[in-house]
């Protein structure tokens, strides 16, 4: 059964929009194969007039596909169910097909954007060839994506909560699928412009991939199938960028990695009937006969309105600044915090290890067998997350995490102190920091994605997800001031504030582990009438 209430409220708009956008990147190709002679190396190459009209479709598609999508709520309020609905009945069904068909959707969404800040990597080195550009211009493009990438979590998490989960989504993926052109572009700066509306476009896929699920799935199951869906995504992501690099790159150049976002965007739009709007959106915003529509499909017979016997909570649609001042406050502050201090490991630490291992006189193949047997003994860490965020505490086991990753941080210290360093204490010092940081994304955005209330969750989502992108953005900066020059002193200059964070954390968080999303943001609200 598929719900055909609060679906596109102008389909043949949409749809005309997809088309456009299509069309504006084959159009494109041309060039492309022109160019095959040449080892499609196309750097000052002239745009053709099929290339300036296929950019102007692109923009044209978004505004046809964004009109056909926007919601008319006011509208659709006349004359809807007054009656409220409370999710009991979903938060208790077992998992079921509708389900699975929604999670595997969502997985495809998660690992279109973890792909393509995966795939700077890949593309950098033939740039640099191309373009006869050095390694510090080049490293423009990652800084330049990281920016869009956290520009584009706060402007989609917005979006989400004022248009509807599904809405944003969808629009974010077809965004995705524009600026798949980045692949024919003649120049860096182009390059440059295009990578930034990139990271604008994936940015938003992610927390608002977390926002829906955590919505749509039993509370008994949340949890710990949304820290799997990021870990799985994420592995997969990596996975599919470093295979089409490995195959294609070869034969069609660096370019054709970008021209990827063109099959793996659509794959989003054509799954769109898998992808329902959030019940608890629709019944926020009023549209309390939609919602039921939706938990019937997904969740068998619901409440009929007679039998609703519970009172109806008060809905504060409080701005989002509004609300991390008060009740939300200190956890926001810990939550971001964290993103902020994962991504300059991520992005900053982990980047200059190698270059720090090879000036301690480790050989960069030595250095390279070292990470990469770190890295596969990382890899059973995501089950013990998942297990013990489902079956011990969510909160505990955030802040275990974040704890680990200190004293992983601090481990490269002290060896550093008594004289210990060597490869089997740097494997051992890496290892529990791959397990530790990869635990801490992992669980990080999930996180959020439950405790923040519905008319908040899709900003409070995506504001921490942003986080992770500053924190890459400030990782550079420090990388280019000189401070991971020195192994144990950028270690220990990173673990302070990650220690402050987690106690911060485990002060204001809350157990989130099979609980409704009601009775957490009941759990929030009662906190703050004790302030």
């Amino acid at each position: 059964m598929q719900v055909k209430s609060y679906s596109f409220h102008h389909p043949l708009a949409f749809w005309m929009g997809c088309v456009f956008i299509t069309l504006g990147v084959l159009s494109h190709i041309p060039m492309f194969v022109h160019a095959s002679h040449m080892g499609y190396r196309m750097v000052g190459m002239p745009m053709g007039n099929t290339m300036l009209v296929g950019m102007a479709l692109i923009p044209m598609g978004l505004i046809f596909a964004c009109y056909g999508m926007m919601p008319r709520l006011a509208l659709l309020r006349q004359n809807n169910c007054t009656a409220a609905i409370h999710f009991h009945v979903a938060d208790h069904s077992p998992l079921n097909w509708e389900h699975c068909k929604l999670v595997f959707a969502l997985l495809v969404a998660v690992v279109v954007d973890v792909m393509k800040p995966a795939t700077l990597g890949f593309v950098m080195p033939g740039m640099v060839n191309e373009y006869q550009i050095d390694s510090e211009t080049v490293g423009t493009l990652a800084l330049i994506a990281l920016t869009g990438t956290m520009l584009g979590s706060i402007l989609w998490g917005r979006m989400a909560d004022m248009l509807g989960r599904r809405a944003a989504i969808l629009l974010s993926a077809l965004m995705f699928i524009g600026t798949s052109i980045c692949g024919a572009m003649p120049s860096f700066e182009w390059n440059l412009v295009m990578c930034f509306l990139m990271g604008l476009s994936a940015g938003g896929l992610l927390p608002i991939t977390f926002t829906l699920m955590a919505e749509m799935i039993p509370a008994r199951h949340r949890g710990w199938l949304l820290v799997a869906l990021g870990g799985v995504g994420t592995a997969a992501g990596y996975l599919l960028a470093s295979g089409a690099a490995a195959i294609l790159e070869p034969l069609f150049s660096w370019r054709i990695l970008w021209m990827l976002g063109l099959p793996t965007g659509i794959a989003v739009i054509v799954l769109n009937r898998y992808i329902p709007e959030s019940p608890r959106f629709l019944a926020n915003a009023g549209l309390r006969k939609e919602a039921r529509a939706i938990l019937a499909q997904y969740n068998g017979e619901v409440d009929s309105e007679d039998q609703i016997t519970e009172p109806e909570q008060a809905v504060d649609n409080s701005g989002f600044l509004h609300s991390i001042k008060g009740i939300y406050a200190n956890i926001t502050v810990a939550l971001l915090g964290i993103g902020l201090v994962w991504g300059v490991v991520n992005f900053g630490f982990l980047l200059w290890l190698p270059t720090n291992l090879r000036d301690m006189g480790m050989s960069a193949e030595t250095t390279n067998v070292l990470l990469a047997q770190s890295g596969l003994l990382a890899l059973p860490g995501i089950l013990a997350v998942v297990w013990l965020y489902h079956h011990w505490s969510s909160v505990k086991t955030l802040v275990l995490f974040v704890g680990m990753t200190a004293a992983s941080l601090m481990l490269y210290w002290l060896f550093e102190l008594f004289g210990m360093v060597s490869s089997s204490t740097i494997i051992v010092a890496t290892a529990c920091l791959l397990v530790s940081s990869s635990g801490v994304i992992a669980m990080l955005i999930p996180y959020a994605a439950e405790i923040y209330p519905v008319h908040l969750r899709g900003s409070g989502t995506g504001i921490v997800a942003a986080s992770s992108k500053f924190g890459g953005i400030m990782g550079a900066i420090l990388g280019i001031m000189g401070i991971f020059n020195s192994l144990s002193f950028s270690a220990l200059l990173i673990a302070l504030p990650l220690l402050f964070f987690a106690v911060v954390l485990l002060k204001s968080g809350i157990d989130t582990r099979g609980r409704r999303l009601e009775d957490i943001q009941a759990e929030f609200a009662s906190k703050g009438k004790l302030l």
